[in-house]
């Protein structure tokens, strides 16, 4: 934990070694290749990758905050990056390097007035689950309802301002990661963002908002939150049940994972025309999952809430690439939001190739299968100056009101891709469109449209 407590210095000692560990095992390794034969190369490269995948992820797992956050959100995102620097930080998602029950007890004394053993009828020390900023005890209350218990890492939330002050340090990290891509994206998000996730009571109140939109939904699912047992450094909710993101993806039937995926893919894009509200970090660690499409959302730490206006824009945009194909509007409209520079020199086709990927699965009535090619094409599409699209990436910006946004065109496109989900993918998005309001196109619409109108019965209709 004394990682965790570092100052910037240390921290950024830390990487440099790492850094420099890594370029001293590279070279070392081409030197080991160089007089190898072809068959002994293959194996010389893959025990180097993941040598080195372990590293990195240890380190990271080690040292917390942002720089840990940075590397669960590379584990889903880069289907380029190797398969063992690929696994090793998606061990960050769910099994980071835990802090001792000594310095959990302490926490919880300090935020809720004694021992979690006294507060608590029944506490298991051990962590159900460690991440980038606190860690998951089970629990049962006096009363006796089984909880999650989250406590956040002494000296945490320095480290994440250290971090988040110290640019370089988030550069380097990054150029780790993804070596050739532009970090500036992932930078500022992390820089604008992240401190938002150090209260939790900013958490519960999100956690919250979205469990009681969504009570008595027949496949979502949003765990209360406790607010007897929650404070700032502590945050108590619900305990969920069922599968991992893991276990779906090896072993769950086509049809089971079509599902998930489907339930998924409703609450993204129902909370945003809705709820107006986003949950920004759908990794798969935020998932529990139960066969027939029922899905829990864990994680409510980065939520974005939009402005009317803002809302408007999204359906404005929909409208004109999807529903009309009108490019030249659409145009109008990016330029005038400055998601692109006005009056760049790029022709309205280059428009509707660079920004139609990220609406190919809605553009037309029909089964669309998102997969692997597909997520990392939204990677390099916003990061990789070097594509066939670069030419607009170099005149396209990011306003802030989209950074939490385009978490959707990269994390979410990556969870479902991991899933193979096949679906007409615009009949369930026009379900969910407020202003198209279509009807029920699956088994998953017609159970939803029956709850919301007993629970939202204005919620199918747009917005008087």
């Amino acid at each position: 934990m004394a990682a965790v407590r570092g100052d910037s210095f240390g921290r950024n000692a830390r990487l440099a070694r790492l850094a420099g560990s890594s370029i001293s095992r590279r070279a070392w390794h081409e030197a080991r290749r160089t007089f190898a034969a072809a068959p002994r190369r293959a194996e010389l490269d893959a025990a180097h990758q993941l040598r080195t995948a372990s590293e990195v992820a240890t380190a990271l797992g080690e040292m917390k905050g942002a720089l840990m956050k940075l590397g669960q959100m590379a584990s889903y995102l880069d289907e380029a990056m190797p398969a063992p620097m690929r696994e090793a930080l998606g061990s960050l998602q769910q099994d980071a390097p835990p802090m001792s029950a000594e310095l959990t007890a302490q926490v919880v004394v300090a935020e809720l007035g004694d021992a979690p053993e006294r507060v608590f009828a029944e506490w298991d020390p051990e962590p159900l689950a460690a991440a980038s900023i606190g860690q998951v005890h089970r629990a049962i209350t006096h009363d006796g309802r089984a909880v999650a218990v989250k406590v956040q890492y002494p000296g945490v939330d320095q480290a994440i301002r250290s971090d988040l002050e110290t640019t370089d340090l988030l550069f380097r990290a990054v150029g780790l990661l993804f070596p050739g891509l532009d970090p500036n994206v992932v930078v500022t998000e992390l820089r604008t963002r992240l401190v938002e996730e150090l209260d939790y009571r900013i958490e519960a109140a999100n956690q919250q908002l979205f469990a009681d939109w969504y009570r008595d939904h027949p496949f979502i699912h949003v765990p209360d939150v406790i607010a007897e047992f929650s404070t700032q450094r502590v945050l108590t909710t619900e305990l969920a049940s069922g599968s991992r993101f893991d276990e779906v993806v090896e072993s769950w039937s086509a049809e089971e994972k079509n599902l998930a995926a489907e339930t998924i893919f409703r609450f993204v894009f129902r909370g945003i025309y809705r709820i107006h509200a986003f949950n920004g970090d759908p990794h798969p660690g935020n998932y529990v999952f139960r066969p027939g499409g029922r899905v829990t959302f864990l994680d409510f730490g980065l939520v974005k809430r939009y402005a009317p206006e803002e809302v408007q824009l999204f359906e404005d945009l929909i409208v004109a690439m999807c529903l009309e194909h009108d490019i030249p509007r659409f145009r109008n409209l990016i330029e005038g939001a400055g998601i692109l520079r006005l009056g760049a020199a790029i022709s309205d086709d280059q428009v509707r190739d660079y920004f139609g990927h990220f609406y190919e699965f809605v553009l037309r009535d029909r089964e669309v299968t998102f997969d692997a090619a597909y997520a990392s094409g939204s990677v390099r599409q916003m990061f990789d100056l070097s594509s066939p699209t670069a030419e607009v990436a170099r005149v396209a910006n990011v306003p802030s009101a989209f950074v939490v946004t385009q978490r959707i065109n990269l994390g979410l496109h990556a969870v479902l891709a991991k899933l193979d989900a096949t679906a007409n993918w615009r009949r369930i998005a026009e379900e969910l469109w407020p202003f198209v309001a279509g009807p029920p196109s699956t088994r998953l619409g017609v159970e939803e449209a029956a709850w919301l109108a007993h629970a939202h019965p204005r919620a199918r209709f747009p917005e008087s």
